[in-house]
């Protein structure tokens, strides 16, 4: 198998993980508040990430192959992990009180409005794609509202899912390229899970972990939140920065447009949703808007240089070497 397809197989590996994650994280509400079931999901992939980034270091360490830390490291991962834990808290939130589906096909706006906000923010010229692409994605949420019943306080929720998640993607443009992915991928999950244990604490001093279980989930559940830590958070995190090696930027918007596609599928399997003719249509439409809009950007944007004399390599090429290593034990 070559090494382009190999990548587009991966890719669409993590697009239905992804899609999955909808109905499980529904799953979840049931037993864990919000905050909780955030705070574990990337409490999980933390432990699992950690003792990987430790590994490569003293292995590097061992063959005086070890760059000095990033700088900033830490800074841009509490930065990015803010808009984390803005993104999946909403999308929690969401859950309770709308469905799998269209918490998904809300969600998947982000990328429409990535080069909106840039337009307004920076004085980008929109392109015609975009100019389309946004009266599709209006047309597909009224479709998906009227399917459902009346608007519902989650379709709030998942639409500010998609606002804090679009903010998410333009700040990780000019910080990914700082550092390399494993350890920068570290950090943003290590601080969304410090920010989402103080949501618990805030919560439980407010009385919002009441009607829950409390800090745990009861017996039979805890397969589906470990599901969540390790493979949907801290697995996907590793797969779409191989996969992503060798298949364009083009290419993966155009696979990862499919995600509500693959939310539809898991949340029948999994939790008995439907979707009928009405939300089929809405939800075509929105994922034709997130494919137009994935065109509208045109070229990627520059890569952000690296602080001049700090690093002997590049993140990219520390990236490579982090692949290298994670290959070796698995």
């Amino acid at each position: 198998m070559n090494a382009h397809l190999r990548g587009i197989l991966i890719l669409l590996a993590v697009t239905a993980i992804w899609g999955s994650t909808f109905a499980v994280t529904k799953i979840l509400g049931d037993q864990l508040a919000p905050s909780v079931l955030v705070a574990w999901r990337f409490t999980v992939a933390a432990l699992l990430l950690a003792p990987a980034v430790s590994w490569i270091r003293r292995r590097r360490r061992r063959r005086g192959t070890l760059a000095p830390r990033s700088p900033g490291l830490w800074r841009d991962g509490a930065i990015l992990g803010a808009w984390l834990i803005a993104s999946y808290g909403t999308q929690t939130v969401a859950l309770t009180t709308t469905t799998a589906n269209r918490a998904a096909f809300f969600t998947a706006l982000s990328v429409v409005l990535v080069p909106l906000w840039l337009a307004a923010a920076q004085g980008r010229r929109m392109p015609w794609t975009l100019w389309l692409a946004l009266p599709l994605a209006v047309a597909g949420l009224g479709l998906l509202s009227w399917e459902g019943g009346s608007w519902v306080a989650g379709d709030t929720w998942a639409l500010g899912c998609a606002v804090s998640y679009a903010g998410f993607i333009i700040a990780l443009e000019g910080m990914a390229n700082r550092h390399p992915a494993l350890p920068f991928t570290l950090a943003q999950v290590s601080c969304v899970a410090l920010y989402a244990w103080i949501w618990t604490l805030l919560s439980a001093l407010t009385g919002g972990l009441e009607g829950t279980n409390g800090l745990l989930p009861g017996d039979g559940y805890w397969a589906p939140l470990l599901y969540l830590g390790v493979i949907a958070t801290a697995l996907t995190t590793l797969l779409q920065t191989i996969g992503q090696r060798s298949v364009s930027a083009a290419e993966a918007s155009l696979i990862y447009a499919l995600e509500p596609v693959g939310a539809a599928v898991f949340s029948y399997a999994l939790i008995g949703e439907r979707i009928g003719s009405r939300g089929f249509m809405g939800g075509a439409l929105v994922v034709a808007s997130t494919l137009l809009s994935s065109f509208s950007t045109g070229k990627a944007h520059p890569e952000t240089p690296a602080p001049d004399g700090h690093l002997p390599r590049t993140p990219h090429e520390e990236d490579e070497e982090d692949e290298e290593e994670l290959s070796f034990p698995f």
